[in-house]
């Protein structure tokens, strides 16, 4: 028998956390889908509209900052957006140089229907919701503990 037969493979697949959280959120914004298609929104879109209904008025970087993303990857989110009607794209009275986003009366409309989305991924996951909000709380320490070790890299 080899070592790695006698004991646990530390290469095995399923032990690999990478692993685990690429698939959950593969499969978790898969449940999103169906529950978000009424509401005409992608996830992404979602995470963009839940940005702005949290902290209204967003320029570009400063969305790109909360959602994590980079700015080119949210253009042709926003794009889509603001042909949905749901937002505007207007120069930062702050600054003319950077865009900013704004809700229009229909992309804030429509965060009642939102409210309804949470509750309809809960019911759909059919986990407890005190076993959901503490692993998005563990998922946040480990976001905090990867850009850490990312920062730490770069140094």
């Amino acid at each position: 028998m080899t070592t790695t037969e006698t004991t646990e493979d530390l290469l095995a697949l399923e032990r690999q956390v990478c692993f685990a959280l690429s698939v959950a959120a593969r499969t978790v914004v898969a449940v999103y889908r169906p529950v978000l298609e009424p509401l005409g929104l992608t996830h992404p879109q979602y995470l963009v509209m839940l940005a702005l209904w949290q902290h209204g008025t967003l320029s570009v970087k400063d969305l790109s900052g909360l959602l994590q993303l980079d700015p080119g990857t949210l253009s042709p989110l926003l794009k889509r957006l603001e042909s949905a009607g749901l937002l505007r794209r207007e120069r930062d009275p702050r600054d003319q140089r950077n865009l900013a986003l704004a809700l229009t009366d229909k992309g804030t409309a429509l965060r009642a229907e939102a409210e309804k989305v949470p509750a309809g991924i809960v019911e759909r996951l059919g986990m407890p919701v005190e076993e959901l909000m503490d692993l998005q709380s563990r998922l946040t320490r480990v976001i905090a503990a990867s850009q850490q070790a990312l920062t730490g890299r770069d140094r």
